[in-house]
């Protein structure tokens, strides 16, 4: 595989400052090539996606006093790259769970989201203390199992649970032919108020479709990315040290997994937010700043009044 493309040579991979990896698992990209201090210099700053996206979710959560569960949702979402850093740059068994692990804790923070809502203290309590229990089971067994596929089918399974419940809530609030057949059809006298409404929550949900669309596309094709680079690993070494640097990081397919999946969880807790003020029935309260599907990401923020205060 030879382009003519300015570039130089891939320096040799070789010893580093952290030593022999422990972890239970490597990636494509060769160790120690770029620095002695980072492993993998390509998987360990294509987690900056992470902590940017991290920082306008907490500010976001702070500004626009979103509740309290999607302030430490965002802040385990910034463990989780902060963790994958010091893994891949380390490649370090503690340092392999601590972001492996973040990956669990913040979907189980989700998952308390999603069922929590409106529940009595007592039941919340029971809610959170079975997640919590299931936190615990993943992290002792995993520990004990040391197979990372135990860790991928866990978050996936998680990940399943709190993405399919939140479409059945949104399908069912905001969709006024099931409202109306659910029998929760808002008791609204004003006919025109009526059609507002409806042509409010229709066009919330359209938006809402759209980003989990995004979502769903962005975790895909990180997972087949991510997929090619484990079976033609070798393949792909070859011909990253053919085209030479900076080319060959393009070829680094994982670190285009960390891209895609900051993408999808930054989308998934941004419209576990959207979808939280819309169980309230605070539609109107707050409005979804999203410019450009491709050139920028979703932000809930709050509907100013005439007066300049937002509601």
């Amino acid at each position: 595989m030879r382009l003519h493309l300015p570039s130089f040579p891939y320096p040799p991979s070789g010893e580093g400052y952290w030593g022999a990896a422990t972890s239970t698992i490597n990636w494509c990209e060769e160790d120690y090539y770029a620095t002695v201090y980072s492993a993998e210099i390509v998987n360990t700053f294509t987690n900056l996606m992470f902590v940017f996206l991290a920082y306008k979710g907490i500010s976001s959560c702070i500004r626009h006093r979103h509740e309290r569960v999607f302030l430490i949702g965002f802040l385990s979402y910034l463990s989780i790259g902060v963790g994958s850093m010091f893994f891949h740059s380390s490649l370090k068994y503690p340092m392999q769970l601590l972001d492996e692990l973040s990956m669990i804790y913040t979907t189980c923070i989700m998952v308390y989201a999603v069922f929590s809502h409106r529940q009595s203290t007592r039941a919340c309590l029971a809610i959170f203390l079975a997640i919590l229990s299931l936190a615990v089971f993943i992290t002792g067994y995993y520990h004990y199992l040391q197979d990372p596929a135990f860790h991928q089918n866990m978050f996936a399974l998680l990940t399943a649970v709190v993405v399919l419940r939140s479409m059945w809530i949104m399908e069912l609030l905001l969709r006024p032919s099931r409202r109306a057949k659910g029998g929760d059809a808002a008791l609204i006298s004003d006919v025109a108020e009526q059609v507002r409404v409806n042509r409010r929550d229709e066009d919330i949900l359209k938006t809402m479709w759209t980003m989990i669309a995004c979502g769903l596309s962005a975790v895909a094709g990180g997972f087949l990315i991510w997929n090619l680079d484990n079976i033609f690993c070798g393949t792909l070494r070859r011909w990253r040290r053919d085209i030479g640097l900076p080319w060959g990081i393009l070829l680094e397919g994982h670190g285009w997994w960390h891209i895609f999946t900051g993408i999808a969880a930054y989308f998934n807790l941004t419209w576990a937010i959207w979808l939280r003020y819309c169980r309230d029935g605070k539609q109107d309260d707050v409005q979804l700043a999203w410019p450009s599907v491709f050139k920028s990401v979703p932000v809930v923020v709050r509907v100013e009044t005439k007066n300049g205060k937002s509601k």
